[in-house]
Protein backbone atom coordinates (compact mmCIF):
# COMPACT_ATOMS: atom_id res chain seq x y z
CA UNK A 1 0.00 0.00 0.00
CA UNK A 2 1.39 3.39 -0.95
CA UNK A 3 2.10 6.00 1.68
CA UNK A 4 -0.53 8.40 0.33
CA UNK A 5 -3.18 5.68 0.30
CA UNK A 6 -2.36 4.66 3.87
CA UNK A 7 -2.68 8.25 5.03
CA UNK A 8 -6.23 8.48 3.77
CA UNK A 9 -7.26 5.74 6.22
CA UNK A 10 -6.16 7.74 9.22
CA UNK A 11 -7.78 10.41 11.35
CA UNK A 12 -5.96 13.32 12.98
CA UNK A 13 -5.64 14.09 16.65
CA UNK A 14 -5.70 17.85 17.10
CA UNK A 15 -3.91 19.75 19.79
CA UNK A 16 -2.70 23.26 20.50
CA UNK A 17 -0.55 24.31 23.40
CA UNK A 18 -2.15 26.57 26.06
CA UNK A 19 -0.77 30.04 26.59
CA UNK A 20 0.96 29.01 29.82
CA UNK A 21 3.58 27.04 27.82
CA UNK A 22 6.65 28.43 26.07
CA UNK A 23 8.50 26.91 23.11
CA UNK A 24 11.94 25.44 23.59
CA UNK A 25 12.18 22.38 21.36
CA UNK A 26 10.85 21.45 17.94
CA UNK A 27 10.63 17.85 16.85
CA UNK A 28 7.76 16.41 14.87
CA UNK A 29 6.54 12.99 15.90
CA UNK A 30 3.92 11.01 14.00
CA UNK A 31 2.14 7.90 15.17
CA UNK A 32 -0.41 6.03 13.09
CA UNK A 33 -2.64 2.98 13.44
CA UNK A 34 -5.66 1.63 11.62
CA UNK A 35 -7.88 3.94 13.64
CA UNK A 36 -5.95 7.10 14.42
CA UNK A 37 -3.10 9.38 13.39
CA UNK A 38 -1.26 11.32 16.04
CA UNK A 39 1.03 14.14 15.00
CA UNK A 40 2.28 16.83 17.32
CA UNK A 41 5.12 19.19 18.06
CA UNK A 42 7.07 18.68 21.25
CA UNK A 43 7.63 22.34 21.92
CA UNK A 44 6.67 23.39 25.37
CA UNK A 45 7.85 23.79 28.92
CA UNK A 46 5.58 24.58 31.81
CA UNK A 47 5.34 28.27 32.50
CA UNK A 48 4.48 27.40 36.08
CA UNK A 49 7.96 25.98 36.58
CA UNK A 50 9.53 29.41 36.26
CA UNK A 51 6.84 31.73 37.57
CA UNK A 52 5.09 31.80 40.91
CA UNK A 53 1.49 30.71 41.36
CA UNK A 54 0.19 34.24 41.83
CA UNK A 55 1.33 35.13 38.31
CA UNK A 56 -0.42 32.11 36.85
CA UNK A 57 -3.60 32.89 38.74
CA UNK A 58 -3.74 36.47 37.57
CA UNK A 59 -7.11 35.84 35.89
CA UNK A 60 -8.52 33.83 38.76
CA UNK A 61 -10.39 34.72 41.94
CA UNK A 62 -7.90 35.16 44.81
CA UNK A 63 -9.04 32.01 46.63
CA UNK A 64 -8.64 29.67 43.66
CA UNK A 65 -5.67 27.82 42.24
CA UNK A 66 -5.11 26.61 38.69
CA UNK A 67 -3.04 24.09 36.80
CA UNK A 68 -1.95 23.27 33.28
CA UNK A 69 -1.20 19.96 31.62
CA UNK A 70 2.33 19.05 32.60
CA UNK A 71 4.34 15.88 32.81
CA UNK A 72 6.69 17.30 35.43
CA UNK A 73 4.49 19.26 37.79
CA UNK A 74 2.10 17.66 40.29
CA UNK A 75 -1.62 18.18 39.76
CA UNK A 76 -3.30 20.34 42.38
CA UNK A 77 -6.43 19.17 44.14
CA UNK A 78 -7.71 22.62 44.97
CA UNK A 79 -10.97 24.17 43.79
CA UNK A 80 -11.73 24.69 40.13
CA UNK A 81 -10.75 27.88 38.42
CA UNK A 82 -13.85 29.37 36.89
CA UNK A 83 -13.45 32.87 35.42
CA UNK A 84 -16.53 34.18 33.66
CA UNK A 85 -16.74 33.33 29.98
CA UNK A 86 -16.57 36.43 27.80
CA UNK A 87 -18.36 36.84 24.53
CA UNK A 88 -15.01 36.96 22.76
CA UNK A 89 -13.78 33.70 24.25
CA UNK A 90 -13.20 30.92 21.70
CA UNK A 91 -15.54 28.77 23.77
CA UNK A 92 -16.26 25.86 21.50
CA UNK A 93 -17.03 25.73 17.84
CA UNK A 94 -16.72 23.55 14.81
CA UNK A 95 -13.42 25.12 13.79
CA UNK A 96 -10.66 22.61 13.22
CA UNK A 97 -7.73 24.88 12.49
CA UNK A 98 -5.79 27.32 14.60
CA UNK A 99 -6.00 30.05 12.01
CA UNK A 100 -9.54 30.73 13.19
CA UNK A 101 -8.23 31.65 16.64
CA UNK A 102 -6.49 34.85 15.66
CA UNK A 103 -6.87 36.35 19.12
CA UNK A 104 -4.62 33.69 20.64
CA UNK A 105 -2.33 33.13 17.67
CA UNK A 106 0.70 33.90 19.80
CA UNK A 107 0.00 30.78 21.87
CA UNK A 108 -0.26 28.46 18.89
CA UNK A 109 2.48 26.17 17.62
CA UNK A 110 2.83 25.10 14.00
CA UNK A 111 0.03 23.11 12.42
CA UNK A 112 0.54 19.92 10.43
CA UNK A 113 -1.88 19.24 7.57
CA UNK A 114 -2.81 15.81 6.33
CA UNK A 115 -3.73 15.10 2.70
CA UNK A 116 -7.36 16.06 3.19
CA UNK A 117 -6.53 19.44 4.66
CA UNK A 118 -7.59 18.75 8.26
CA UNK A 119 -5.10 19.94 10.83
CA UNK A 120 -3.47 18.78 14.02
CA UNK A 121 -3.49 21.28 16.84
CA UNK A 122 -3.80 21.49 20.63
CA UNK A 123 -6.11 24.29 21.68
CA UNK A 124 -8.94 25.04 19.36
CA UNK A 125 -12.58 24.67 20.32
CA UNK A 126 -13.38 21.07 19.65
CA UNK A 127 -16.05 18.48 19.40
CA UNK A 128 -16.89 15.28 21.23
CA UNK A 129 -19.20 12.23 21.41
CA UNK A 130 -20.89 9.96 23.87
CA UNK A 131 -24.50 9.61 22.94
CA UNK A 132 -26.36 9.24 19.71
CA UNK A 133 -28.14 12.11 18.03
CA UNK A 134 -31.40 10.45 19.05
CA UNK A 135 -30.40 11.29 22.62
CA UNK A 136 -29.80 7.66 23.51
CA UNK A 137 -26.64 7.59 25.58
CA UNK A 138 -25.27 4.07 26.09
CA UNK A 139 -23.17 5.12 29.06
CA UNK A 140 -24.39 3.65 32.37
CA UNK A 141 -24.46 7.18 33.76
CA UNK A 142 -26.41 8.77 30.92
CA UNK A 143 -30.11 9.14 30.22
CA UNK A 144 -32.40 11.97 29.14
CA UNK A 145 -35.58 12.75 31.03
CA UNK A 146 -38.23 15.39 30.32
CA UNK A 147 -38.30 18.18 32.90
CA UNK A 148 -39.54 21.72 33.30
CA UNK A 149 -38.77 23.85 30.24
CA UNK A 150 -36.79 26.21 32.49
CA UNK A 151 -34.62 23.34 33.69
CA UNK A 152 -32.11 21.54 31.45
CA UNK A 153 -32.32 17.82 30.76
CA UNK A 154 -29.58 15.81 32.44
CA UNK A 155 -27.68 13.66 29.95
CA UNK A 156 -24.82 12.42 32.12
CA UNK A 157 -23.69 12.25 35.74
CA UNK A 158 -20.31 11.30 37.17
CA UNK A 159 -18.37 11.72 40.40
CA UNK A 160 -14.78 12.89 40.42
CA UNK A 161 -12.02 10.56 41.56
CA UNK A 162 -12.33 11.27 45.31
CA UNK A 163 -16.16 11.55 45.26
CA UNK A 164 -16.00 15.04 46.69
CA UNK A 165 -17.50 16.60 43.55
CA UNK A 166 -19.75 15.56 40.71
CA UNK A 167 -20.35 16.74 37.16
CA UNK A 168 -23.61 16.92 35.22
CA UNK A 169 -23.77 17.04 31.44
CA UNK A 170 -26.99 18.64 30.17
CA UNK A 171 -28.60 19.50 26.85
CA UNK A 172 -27.30 23.05 27.40
CA UNK A 173 -23.75 22.46 28.65
CA UNK A 174 -22.29 21.17 31.91
CA UNK A 175 -22.26 21.96 35.62
CA UNK A 176 -19.84 21.14 38.44
CA UNK A 177 -20.95 20.65 42.05
CA UNK A 178 -19.37 20.16 45.45
CA UNK A 179 -20.87 17.24 47.41
CA UNK A 180 -20.35 18.25 51.03
CA UNK A 181 -21.85 20.72 51.42
CA UNK A 182 -23.89 20.56 48.24
CA UNK A 183 -23.31 23.67 46.15
CA UNK A 184 -22.83 24.52 42.51
CA UNK A 185 -19.22 25.46 41.79
CA UNK A 186 -19.75 26.68 38.24
CA UNK A 187 -21.66 26.02 35.04
CA UNK A 188 -21.03 26.46 31.34
CA UNK A 189 -24.15 26.83 29.18
CA UNK A 190 -23.55 26.72 25.43
CA UNK A 191 -27.17 27.27 24.38
CA UNK A 192 -27.40 29.93 21.70
CA UNK A 193 -23.81 29.35 20.60
CA UNK A 194 -23.71 29.13 16.81
CA UNK A 195 -20.93 26.55 17.02
CA UNK A 196 -23.12 23.77 18.42
CA UNK A 197 -26.37 22.80 20.08
CA UNK A 198 -25.02 22.83 23.62
CA UNK A 199 -25.55 19.17 24.55
CA UNK A 200 -22.79 17.50 26.59
CA UNK A 201 -23.18 13.72 26.77
CA UNK A 202 -20.00 12.97 28.74
CA UNK A 203 -18.16 15.16 31.24
CA UNK A 204 -15.29 13.80 33.31
CA UNK A 205 -13.47 15.72 36.02
CA UNK A 206 -9.82 15.33 37.01
CA UNK A 207 -10.01 15.52 40.80
CA UNK A 208 -10.58 19.27 41.46
CA UNK A 209 -8.37 20.90 38.86
CA UNK A 210 -9.54 23.01 35.94
CA UNK A 211 -9.15 20.32 33.26
CA UNK A 212 -12.19 18.32 32.11
CA UNK A 213 -12.94 15.89 29.28
CA UNK A 214 -16.10 16.64 27.29
CA UNK A 215 -18.04 14.70 24.68
CA UNK A 216 -21.11 15.96 22.87
CA UNK A 217 -24.50 14.38 23.44
CA UNK A 218 -28.24 14.77 23.34
CA UNK A 219 -30.42 15.66 20.35
CA UNK A 220 -28.30 18.77 19.64
CA UNK A 221 -24.72 17.95 20.67
CA UNK A 222 -22.24 20.74 21.24
CA UNK A 223 -19.43 18.69 19.72
CA UNK A 224 -19.29 15.85 17.17
CA UNK A 225 -19.90 12.42 18.65
CA UNK A 226 -16.52 11.10 17.56
CA UNK A 227 -14.36 13.61 19.41
CA UNK A 228 -13.07 14.09 22.95
CA UNK A 229 -12.53 17.68 23.93
CA UNK A 230 -10.04 18.64 26.65
CA UNK A 231 -11.58 21.69 28.34
CA UNK A 232 -9.52 24.13 30.43
CA UNK A 233 -11.94 26.12 32.54
CA UNK A 234 -9.20 28.56 33.48
CA UNK A 235 -9.26 29.70 29.85
CA UNK A 236 -12.95 28.84 29.35
CA UNK A 237 -12.19 26.93 26.18
CA UNK A 238 -10.98 23.62 24.77
CA UNK A 239 -7.22 23.14 24.60
CA UNK A 240 -7.13 19.65 23.10
CA UNK A 241 -8.99 17.35 20.75
CA UNK A 242 -8.96 13.61 20.06
CA UNK A 243 -10.77 12.48 16.90
CA UNK A 244 -11.94 8.95 16.11
CA UNK A 245 -13.79 7.13 13.35
CA UNK A 246 -16.66 6.06 15.60
CA UNK A 247 -18.59 7.43 18.57
CA UNK A 248 -16.84 7.85 21.88
CA UNK A 249 -18.76 5.96 24.56
CA UNK A 250 -16.93 7.16 27.67
CA UNK A 251 -13.73 8.74 28.98
CA UNK A 252 -11.68 8.07 32.11
CA UNK A 253 -9.00 10.37 33.53
CA UNK A 254 -5.94 10.02 35.73
CA UNK A 255 -3.33 12.64 36.48
CA UNK A 256 -1.07 11.00 33.93
CA UNK A 257 -3.46 9.27 31.50
CA UNK A 258 -6.52 9.82 29.31
CA UNK A 259 -8.52 6.69 28.49
CA UNK A 260 -11.01 6.86 25.62
CA UNK A 261 -13.57 4.08 25.18
CA UNK A 262 -15.15 3.26 21.82
CA UNK A 263 -17.69 0.55 21.03
CA UNK A 264 -15.03 -2.16 20.61
CA UNK A 265 -11.71 -0.49 21.33
CA UNK A 266 -9.99 1.45 24.11
CA UNK A 267 -7.15 3.95 23.65
CA UNK A 268 -4.77 4.98 26.44
CA UNK A 269 -2.93 8.31 26.06
CA UNK A 270 -0.25 10.09 28.00
CA UNK A 271 -1.83 13.22 29.46
CA UNK A 272 1.11 15.60 29.06
CA UNK A 273 1.58 15.23 25.29
CA UNK A 274 -1.40 13.09 24.16
CA UNK A 275 0.92 10.34 22.98
CA UNK A 276 -0.90 7.07 22.27
CA UNK A 277 0.45 4.41 24.64
CA UNK A 278 -1.86 1.42 24.31
CA UNK A 279 -4.82 0.04 22.35
CA UNK A 280 -7.16 -2.66 23.66
CA UNK A 281 -9.73 -4.65 21.69
CA UNK A 282 -12.94 -5.49 23.57
CA UNK A 283 -16.22 -7.26 23.03
CA UNK A 284 -19.10 -4.97 22.00
CA UNK A 285 -19.16 -2.31 24.72
CA UNK A 286 -22.10 0.06 24.04
CA UNK A 287 -22.07 1.41 27.61
CA UNK A 288 -18.40 2.33 27.47
CA UNK A 289 -17.49 0.23 30.51
CA UNK A 290 -13.98 0.97 31.76
CA UNK A 291 -12.38 1.87 35.09
CA UNK A 292 -8.88 2.92 36.10
CA UNK A 293 -7.14 3.04 39.46
CA UNK A 294 -6.07 6.41 40.86
CA UNK A 295 -2.98 5.55 42.89
CA UNK A 296 0.02 7.21 41.28
CA UNK A 297 2.67 5.03 39.74
CA UNK A 298 0.64 1.81 39.55
CA UNK A 299 -2.12 2.13 36.99
CA UNK A 300 -4.68 -0.67 36.78
CA UNK A 301 -7.22 -0.61 33.95
CA UNK A 302 -10.32 -2.81 33.85
CA UNK A 303 -12.48 -3.29 30.77
CA UNK A 304 -14.57 -5.98 29.06
CA UNK A 305 -12.60 -8.82 27.51
CA UNK A 306 -13.17 -10.48 24.15
CA UNK A 307 -15.87 -12.85 25.43
CA UNK A 308 -19.28 -12.34 26.97
CA UNK A 309 -18.95 -12.12 30.76
CA UNK A 310 -15.17 -11.73 30.65
CA UNK A 311 -13.21 -8.91 32.29
CA UNK A 312 -9.72 -7.86 31.27
CA UNK A 313 -7.38 -6.40 33.89
CA UNK A 314 -4.26 -4.53 32.79
CA UNK A 315 -1.53 -4.07 35.42
CA UNK A 316 0.73 -1.50 33.78
CA UNK A 317 3.35 -1.36 36.52
CA UNK A 318 4.08 -5.09 36.28
CA UNK A 319 3.13 -5.32 32.58
CA UNK A 320 0.69 -8.15 33.27
CA UNK A 321 -2.73 -8.86 31.80
CA UNK A 322 -5.32 -10.90 33.70
CA UNK A 323 -8.57 -12.28 32.25
CA UNK A 324 -11.44 -13.07 34.63
CA UNK A 325 -14.57 -14.99 33.60
CA UNK A 326 -16.77 -13.03 35.97
CA UNK A 327 -20.26 -14.01 34.74
CA UNK A 328 -22.07 -16.23 32.27
CA UNK A 329 -24.13 -13.27 31.04
CA UNK A 330 -23.06 -9.95 29.58
CA UNK A 331 -21.38 -7.59 32.05
CA UNK A 332 -23.28 -4.32 32.48
CA UNK A 333 -21.53 -2.61 35.37
CA UNK A 334 -18.34 -2.79 37.41
CA UNK A 335 -16.37 -0.74 39.92
CA UNK A 336 -12.72 -0.62 40.93
CA UNK A 337 -11.14 0.45 44.20
CA UNK A 338 -8.84 3.46 43.96
CA UNK A 339 -5.78 1.25 44.42
CA UNK A 340 -7.02 -1.16 41.75
CA UNK A 341 -6.90 -4.23 44.00
CA UNK A 342 -10.61 -5.07 44.17
CA UNK A 343 -13.14 -5.28 41.35
CA UNK A 344 -16.94 -5.53 41.71
CA UNK A 345 -18.93 -6.81 38.72
CA UNK A 346 -22.57 -7.35 37.80
CA UNK A 347 -24.16 -9.02 34.78
CA UNK A 348 -27.31 -8.34 32.79
CA UNK A 349 -29.25 -10.56 35.21
CA UNK A 350 -28.58 -8.09 38.02
CA UNK A 351 -29.15 -10.55 40.85
CA UNK A 352 -25.57 -11.09 42.00
CA UNK A 353 -22.56 -8.85 42.49
CA UNK A 354 -19.14 -10.50 42.60
CA UNK A 355 -15.96 -9.08 44.08
CA UNK A 356 -12.61 -10.20 42.64
CA UNK A 357 -8.97 -9.79 43.54
CA UNK A 358 -7.47 -8.18 40.44
CA UNK A 359 -3.97 -9.47 41.21
CA UNK A 360 -4.78 -13.17 40.85
CA UNK A 361 -8.35 -13.07 39.53
CA UNK A 362 -9.76 -14.99 42.49
CA UNK A 363 -13.37 -14.57 43.64
CA UNK A 364 -13.29 -12.84 47.02
CA UNK A 365 -17.00 -12.56 47.78
CA UNK A 366 -20.43 -12.83 46.19
CA UNK A 367 -23.44 -10.81 47.38
CA UNK A 368 -27.06 -10.90 46.28
CA UNK A 369 -29.08 -7.83 45.36
CA UNK A 370 -32.34 -9.76 44.94
CA UNK A 371 -34.06 -12.73 43.36
CA UNK A 372 -35.59 -11.13 40.26
CA UNK A 373 -33.75 -9.63 37.31
CA UNK A 374 -32.71 -5.99 37.48
CA UNK A 375 -30.54 -3.53 35.61
CA UNK A 376 -27.63 -2.45 37.77
CA UNK A 377 -26.91 1.25 37.28
CA UNK A 378 -24.03 1.86 39.65
CA UNK A 379 -21.52 0.11 41.93
CA UNK A 380 -19.26 1.92 44.41
CA UNK A 381 -16.68 0.87 47.00
CA UNK A 382 -16.18 2.78 50.23
CA UNK A 383 -12.69 4.32 50.59
CA UNK A 384 -11.58 1.46 52.86
CA UNK A 385 -13.26 -1.25 50.73
CA UNK A 386 -15.31 -2.27 53.76
CA UNK A 387 -18.65 -1.47 52.11
CA UNK A 388 -20.16 -1.74 48.64
CA UNK A 389 -23.15 0.32 47.41
CA UNK A 390 -25.40 -0.82 44.55
CA UNK A 391 -28.21 0.98 42.69
CA UNK A 392 -30.59 -0.55 40.16
CA UNK A 393 -33.83 0.05 38.28
CA UNK A 394 -35.73 -1.52 41.18
CA UNK A 395 -35.47 1.77 43.04
CA UNK A 396 -33.49 0.50 46.04
CA UNK A 397 -29.92 1.39 46.96
CA UNK A 398 -28.24 -1.49 48.81
CA UNK A 399 -25.16 -1.36 51.03
CA UNK A 400 -23.24 -4.61 51.51
CA UNK A 401 -20.66 -5.46 54.15
CA UNK A 402 -17.50 -6.79 52.48
CA UNK A 403 -15.52 -9.44 54.31
CA UNK A 404 -12.26 -8.85 52.52
CA UNK A 405 -8.85 -9.78 53.92
CA UNK A 406 -7.61 -6.20 53.95
CA UNK A 407 -4.17 -7.20 55.24
CA UNK A 408 -3.59 -9.53 52.30
CA UNK A 409 -4.75 -6.86 49.86
CA UNK A 410 -2.83 -4.06 51.55
CA UNK A 411 -6.01 -2.07 52.24
CA UNK A 412 -5.83 0.20 55.30
CA UNK A 413 -9.02 0.15 57.35
CA UNK A 414 -9.73 2.40 60.31
CA UNK A 415 -9.11 1.05 63.77
CA UNK A 416 -12.07 -0.96 64.94
CA UNK A 417 -13.19 -1.89 61.44
CA UNK A 418 -12.69 -5.59 62.10
CA UNK A 419 -14.82 -5.38 65.22
CA UNK A 420 -17.60 -3.62 63.32
CA UNK A 421 -17.49 -6.41 60.77
CA UNK A 422 -18.01 -8.92 63.52
CA UNK A 423 -20.94 -7.06 65.02
CA UNK A 424 -22.58 -5.98 61.77
CA UNK A 425 -25.92 -7.57 60.98
CA UNK A 426 -25.48 -10.88 59.26
CA UNK A 427 -25.78 -10.59 55.52
CA UNK A 428 -26.18 -14.36 55.19
CA UNK A 429 -29.61 -15.91 54.82
CA UNK A 430 -31.04 -17.49 57.99
CA UNK A 431 -31.42 -20.69 55.97
CA UNK A 432 -27.69 -21.00 55.42
CA UNK A 433 -27.63 -24.11 57.62
CA UNK A 434 -29.09 -26.07 54.71
CA UNK A 435 -26.33 -25.00 52.35
CA UNK A 436 -25.61 -27.74 49.85
CA UNK A 437 -29.14 -29.14 50.08
CA UNK A 438 -31.15 -26.29 48.56
CA UNK A 439 -30.08 -23.88 45.82
CA UNK A 440 -27.32 -21.36 46.39
CA UNK A 441 -29.96 -18.63 46.82
CA UNK A 442 -30.64 -19.72 50.40
CA UNK A 443 -27.04 -19.21 51.49
CA UNK A 444 -26.67 -15.83 49.81
CA UNK A 445 -25.21 -12.75 51.45
CA UNK A 446 -27.74 -9.92 51.42
CA UNK A 447 -27.41 -6.17 51.92
CA UNK A 448 -27.24 -4.81 55.45
CA UNK A 449 -28.77 -1.40 54.66
CA UNK A 450 -31.25 -0.11 52.10
CA UNK A 451 -32.75 3.15 50.86
CA UNK A 452 -35.91 3.33 48.72
CA UNK A 453 -36.11 5.54 45.64
CA UNK A 454 -38.41 5.96 42.68
CA UNK A 455 -38.44 2.72 40.70
CA UNK A 456 -37.20 2.88 37.12
CA UNK A 457 -35.30 6.15 37.50
CA UNK A 458 -31.55 5.96 36.99
CA UNK A 459 -29.36 6.80 40.01
CA UNK A 460 -25.62 6.61 40.66
CA UNK A 461 -24.11 6.18 44.12
CA UNK A 462 -20.94 6.91 46.06
CA UNK A 463 -19.88 6.90 49.69
CA UNK A 464 -19.81 10.32 51.31
CA UNK A 465 -16.97 11.90 53.25
CA UNK A 466 -19.07 11.83 56.42
CA UNK A 467 -18.97 8.55 58.33
CA UNK A 468 -21.37 5.84 57.10
CA UNK A 469 -23.04 8.07 54.52
CA UNK A 470 -24.06 7.42 50.92
CA UNK A 471 -24.56 10.11 48.27
CA UNK A 472 -27.14 9.35 45.57
CA UNK A 473 -27.59 11.31 42.34
CA UNK A 474 -30.66 10.95 40.13
CA UNK A 475 -30.99 11.71 36.44
CA UNK A 476 -33.97 13.89 37.35
CA UNK A 477 -31.60 16.24 39.22
CA UNK A 478 -32.22 14.79 42.67
CA UNK A 479 -29.52 14.69 45.35
CA UNK A 480 -29.78 12.46 48.43
CA UNK A 481 -27.46 12.07 51.39
CA UNK A 482 -28.30 9.06 53.54
CA UNK A 483 -26.74 7.47 56.60
CA UNK A 484 -26.69 3.80 57.54
CA UNK A 485 -26.13 2.16 60.91
CA UNK A 486 -23.07 -0.08 60.62
CA UNK A 487 -24.10 -2.05 63.71
CA UNK A 488 -27.80 -2.70 63.14
CA UNK A 489 -28.31 -2.05 59.42
CA UNK A 490 -31.85 -1.76 58.09
CA UNK A 491 -33.40 1.27 56.39
CA UNK A 492 -31.04 4.19 55.91
CA UNK A 493 -31.84 7.62 57.36
CA UNK A 494 -32.35 10.48 54.93
CA UNK A 495 -30.13 13.44 55.87
CA UNK A 496 -30.59 15.67 52.81
CA UNK A 497 -32.70 15.84 49.68
CA UNK A 498 -32.31 18.60 47.07
CA UNK A 499 -32.68 19.27 43.37
CA UNK A 500 -29.19 20.22 42.23
CA UNK A 501 -30.56 21.75 39.01
CA UNK A 502 -32.04 24.62 41.02
CA UNK A 503 -30.03 27.68 41.91
CA UNK A 504 -27.70 27.42 44.88
CA UNK A 505 -29.83 29.57 47.14
CA UNK A 506 -32.55 26.92 46.99
CA UNK A 507 -30.34 24.13 48.39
Amino acid sequence: MSTSKAKRNLLPVKFLLPYTCTPYLSSIISFSSSSILFSHRLSFSLYAATRNSSAICRRSPPYLMTSTISASSPWPEGPFVSPPMSENSPDSGDRSSLSDLSDISAAVTDVVDDERGSQTSFTSPINAPATSVQNVNPSPNSISLPVDSSTPNVLYLSFNQDYGCFAAGTDRGFRIYNCDPLREIFRRDFTGNSNGGGGIGVVQMLFRCNILALVGGGPEPQYPLNKVMIWDDHQSRCIGELSFRSEVKSVRLRRDRIVVVLAQKIFVYNFSDLKLLHQIETVANPKGLCEVSQVSGSMVLVCPGLQKGQVRVEHYASKRTKFIMAHDSRIVCFALTNDGRLLATSSSKGTLVRIYNTLDGSLVQEVRRGADRAEIYSLAFSPTAQWLAVSSDKGTVHVFNLKVDSAALGVDRPRGASESNATSPSAVSHLSFIRGVLPKYFSSEWSVAQFRLQEGLQHIVAFGHQKNTVVILGMDGSFYRCQYDAATGGEMTLLEHHSFLKSEENF
